[in-house]
């Protein structure tokens, strides 16, 4: 599994000064078009910036995806997306060239040499728990001269300089939208409450309808015969390059497998894309679902029966199905300490959070036979971050980026543009 730190990834930030300074030179010069999107995913051709290319296609929007590799081109070809090599000299060209780039997670989601001078659309990829941006320290920590208060100042200005060139950050709801003015450091009018596109999937058509297509899209996915059994997904968030302190000992896998085969389910273990660790479990009735299956897991929410994470965003998008919750933290105290939270954990995940294995399985043997006050509690906590369930946050935010592109048009001077 890869793994990834705030330390490694700033330090190689610092080396790359010269680049993005080659980057600002470059944009300097070309102008850019009025016509041309750029859109660009970490974990591929997925999350939000899927469901808003889909949007942006059926307007007439002229659109180019920046892939990482071949896996993701194939899966542009796939769904008829045309696409370019990110880290190309033509996706350099396309980045330099594009009036709108579309990113979820950072400007290296295209080519980030190239992105000053955009209108830069950043969907994010969840509502988050965990404090991020400008309200982390994690974001500011350096593996180069990792003491070093000049490195992390250096690092907070850079932060703050390279978001403030985002133009429209999309928020779910009122409460979201502070958490992300702050962290992104940003003012109202660049945060509107449309809605996150990443989630629309879960408010189309109806329930029983989307609970169908997600249990075929997961036993294509997985090359499981799914049959009628209950379906549990395991998701635990980032460590910032550590461990998972919850991966399974022999005992707790031999109580997970009692637990499973009790309600004739199967559990699906998602780690996160960035983390570290191997989870060794053997039983039939557990699987893997990695970001190298499915690259984006909220459209197969539906499937599942109950789902078990810690700090991840996706306990929140469970309420849209509506999926009960068992929160599963045995870091809790030490993980808040080094990343913070917005609000107290307790006003999300209750009063009695299991810390190991045998507590959470309990917790869930319990869901899986009476899911109804688990399923009302999601419910609500949903409903306290998420707006919309329309299923049509993509619609608003692309009318939210038209508007504010004719707005500049007209209340600018006029820029040198090609078609």
């Amino acid at each position: 599994m890869a793994s990834f730190s705030f330390g490694a990834g700033n330090a190689r930030k610092l080396r790359r000064i010269p680049l993005y300074l080659a980057g600002r030179l470059l944009t300097a010069v070309v102008p850019r078009s009025r016509e041309r999107w750029v859109f660009g995913c970490a974990v591929g051709v997925a999350d939000g910036a899927l469901a808003l290319w889909r949007v942006a296609d059926a307007a007439g929007e002229r659109t180019t995806w920046l892939v990482a590799d071949e896996g993701q081109a194939q899966e542009a070809e796939r769904l008829g997306i045309p696409s370019l090599r990110r880290d190309s000299l033509r996706g350099l060209w396309a980045t330099a060239r594009a009036r709108v780039v579309v990113v979820t997670h950072g400007f290296g989601d295209v080519n980030r040499y190239a992105v000053a001078g955009a209108f830069v659309v950043q969907l994010w990829h969840g509502i988050p728990l965990k404090r991020i941006g400008l309200d982390s320290p994690e974001t500011t920590r350096s593996a180069l001269l990792p003491g070093s208060r000049a490195v992390t100042r250096l690092l907070a200005v850079l932060y703050r300089r390279t978001m403030r060139q985002i133009s429209l950050l999309p928020a779910a709801s009122h409460l979201v939208r502070g958490r992300l003015e702050s962290a992104f450091g940003l003012d109202d009018a660049r945060v509107p409450v449309t809605g996150e596109p990443r989630v629309d999937v879960l408010s189309r058509g109806t329930a029983d309808e989307r609970r169908s297509a997600a249990r075929d899209a997961l036993a294509a996915v997985t090359g499981t015969d799914l049959g009628d059994r209950r379906l549990v997904l395991y998701a635990p968030t980032w460590r910032d390059g550590d461990v998972d302190p919850a991966i399974p000992t022999t005992s707790d896998a031999d109580r997970i497998d009692a637990v499973l085969a009790h309600h004739d389910a199967v559990l699906f273990v998602r780690p996160h894309p960035l983390g570290a660790g191997e989870y060794r479990l053997t039983s039939e009735r557990v699987k893997m679902l990695g970001s190298d299956r499915v690259a984006d897991v909220t459209p197969l929410l539906p499937a599942f029966d109950a789902l078990v994470t810690d700090f991840s965003s996706l306990a929140f998008d469970a309420g849209l199905v509506p999926l009960p919750v068992v929160f599963f933290a045995p870091d809790v105290e030490a993980y808040v300490a080094r990343r913070g939270l917005y609000g107290r954990y307790r006003d999300v995940a209750g009063d009695d959070v299991p810390r190991t294995w045998e507590a959470a399985l309990a917790r869930l043997d319990g869901i899986l036979d009476d899911p109804t006050d688990a399923v009302e509690a999601s419910r609500r906590l949903s409903a306290s971050v998420h707006a919309h369930h329309d299923g049509r946050n993509a619609e608003r935010v692309h009318r939210a980026i038209r508007a504010r592109l004719t707005a500049r048009r007209f209340a600018a001077p006029p820029r040198r543009t090609i078609p």
